[in-house]
C-alpha cells in the first residue's frame, strides 16, 4: 500500500488514557476513539503527540496502535506514531504494519541532529522496515530542505509532509517542490493548535491540518473545518477569535500544555482519560476554570453555528 485515502473531515490525534497508577486504559483509549468518529473525521493519528508518543513505550504505543485499528475497523485510515531511536522507530513500524495500521507518521530522531544526508538515511532506514505510507513531521531535529523530500520522495512510500516548525516561506518551497512530483505529496499543517495558522498555510498550498481541539471538544472542531473547507471566512475568524485565540494564550502560559490542556478538557467533559505522563503537568484550578469558560464559549458556538456543519 503506497497512498493514503483520507475521508473528508478533521484529522482526528486522540490521547492515550491513563489510570491512577499511571497505566494505559485500552478501554477508555477504544471508548474516546469511538466518541469521536461520530464526528467524522478524516483520520485517526493513533500513539503521536497528542497520544503523548513521548512516554510510551514500545509495547504501549504498539497495544494504542492496535486498539485504534480494532475500534475503527476500516471507516477511515488509522495512522501510527513512530520515530525517536531508530531502533525504536523500526521496531514501532513493524509492530504498526503487524497490527494492521494503514500508515506512519514518522516523528523526529532522539536528541541528535545530523546533516541533511543522515536525516534522509534514518528515513529510509524507517520507510525500508514495511511497505507501509510514510508521512515525514518536519520538526525539531526532523528539519527537511526541499531536495531532500525530492530524494525521498523517490521511494513511493514516501506520501506526506507535516509542517511543525511554521517557517512559511520553507514550507512554500516544499509545496511547490511536491508539485514538480509525479504523485504530489499530502501536505499537512502541524502546528499546535493548527487552526489558528490554517489560513496561511492554505494560502501556500498547504490545505490539510492536525486538530488536537478535535479530540476534546470536536462541535467546534467541525464548526471550523467546515467554514474553513467552504470559504466562509467570516465564521472562521468568529472561532479563531472567540474559542482558539483564548485557547492559545492559555496553551502558552506552561510547556506542554499543547497536550495537557486537552486531556484536561476531556476530564471537566466527563471523560476520565487521567492525568498526563510526567514531564508534562496538569492545570492549575485556576487554569481549569479559565479552560471551563473557553470550553462553554466553544459549545455556544457549536450551537450558533450548527448550520455551518449540517450544510455539509
Amino acid at each position: 500500500m503506497t497512498s493514503l485515502n483520507f475521508a473528508n473531515g478533521v484529522l482526528f490525534f486522540p490521547v492515550t488514557p491513563f489510570s491512577e497508577s499511571g497505566a494505559v486504559e485500552l478501554d477508555r483509549f477504544s471508548a474516546h476513539v469511538e466518541s469521536r468518529l461520530e464526528g467524522r473525521p478524516g483520520g485517526v493519528f493513533a500513539a503521536c503527540g497528542t497520544g503523548e508518543f513521548h512516554a510510551l513505550s514500545s509495547a504501549e504505543a504498539a497495544m494504542v496502535v492496535s486498539a485504534a485499528v480494532e475500534t475503527v475497523a476500516g471507516r477511515v485510515p488509522v495512522i501510527a506514531g513512530v520515530g525517536g531511536c531508530l531502533g525504536a522507530a523500526i521496531e514501532g513500524a513493524r509492530a504498526a504494519a503487524k497490527v494492521g495500521a494503514d500508515g506512519l507518521l514518522l516523528l523526529p530522531p532522539y536528541l541528535v541532529a545530523g546533516t541533511t544526508a543522515g536525516l534522509v538515511a534514518w528515513v529510509r532506514a524507517v520507510m525500508s522496515a514495511t511497505d507501509l505510507p510514510v508521512i515525514v513531521y518536519h520538526r525539531a531535529t526532523a528539519r527537511f530542505t526541499p531536495s531532500a523530500i525530492l530524494e525521498l520522495a523517490a521511494d513511493p512510500r514516501l506520501v506526506g509532509f507535516k509542517d511543525g516548525i511554521g517557517d512559511i516561506a520553507l514550507a512554500q518551497e516544499i509545496a511547490l517542490t511536491s508539485k514538480r512530483l509525479d504523485r504530489p505529496l499530502a501536505m499537512f499543517n502541524g502546528l499546535l493548535t493548527a487552526e489558528l495558522s490554517q489560513s496561511a498555510y492554505r494560502a501556500i498550498g498547504v490545505p490539510l491540518y492536525s486538530s488536537a481541539a478535535f479530540a476534546m471538544i470536536p462541535e467546534v472542531a467541525n464548526v471550523f473545518y467546515h467554514a474553513y473547507s467552504c470559504g466562509n471566512d467570516e465564521v472562521c475568524e468568529d472561532v479563531l477569535r472567540r474559542f482558539y485565540q483564548p485557547l492559545v494564550a492559555l496553551r502558552d502560559e506552561t510547556p506542554g500544555f499543547g497536550v495537557s490542556l486537552i486531556k484536561a478538557g476531556l476530564r471537566l467533559r466527563g471523560f476520565d482519560v487521567g492525568s498526563v505522563r510526567p514531564p508534562l503537568v496538569d492545570p492549575t484550578h485556576a487554569q481549569l476554570d479559565r479552560l471551563q469558560e473557553i470550553l462553554d464559549e466553544g459549545f455556544s458556538l457549536s450551537s450558533e453555528y450548527s448550520q455551518v456543519v449540517g450544510a455539509r
